[in-house]
């Protein structure tokens, strides 16, 4: 009976360490980049249209047309705060963190104007994370065309 339960207790261990030290993996199938690679300053470099015209989106995130976006400078701290300015030299301050999706990693962020606190803002902004290296990262919005949907694809470049 102590050879069997000694066996037994044999097993269980071994099982426990090779799960252990088996490798993760991410099953959902999309970018799972972790907040250390988005902090910093980011320009977008270019944008891009996936499934969609150009012609099919005239303004982003409540604020201008996609190609004014283009040249963009993105800064993002780790504690979440961030500001974003365009060419023209309008900028907005943000709050912004990751979330998890079903359809995979998503950007999200929330204005903030003067006098706002992040967690009273009910409305906000979600770009699909489509890949981030900490160097490079492209995160595409979602645009609902019927029974399809299409992206307007963002490239940043970290400076």
């Amino acid at each position: 009976m102590k050879r069997i339960f000694q066996s037994t207790l044999l097993i269980a261990v071994i099982a426990l360490v090779v799960s252990a030290c088996s490798s993760t993996k991410n099953t959902a199938g999309y970018a799972n980049a972790s907040r250390g690679k988005f902090t910093g300053t980011w320009t977008v470099t270019n944008i891009s249209y996936d499934g969609i015209l150009q012609s099919a989106v005239s303004n982003v995130f409540d604020q201008a047309a996609p190609s004014a976006f283009v040249g963009s400078t993105w800064k993002l701290t780790n504690s979440g705060n961030g500001i974003y300015t365009l060419t023209n030299g309008a900028s907005q301050t943000i709050f912004w963190s990751l979330f998890n999706d079903p359809t995979g990693q998503m950007f999200q962020f929330k204005k903030i104007f003067e006098g706002d606190k992040a967690k009273n803002v009910q409305t906000g902004y979600r770009m699909l994370v489509s890949s981030n290296d900490g160097s490079t990262m492209m995160l595409k919005t979602p645009v609902s065309l019927g029974s399809g949907t299409g992206y307007v694809v963002y490239t940043f470049a970290k400076q």
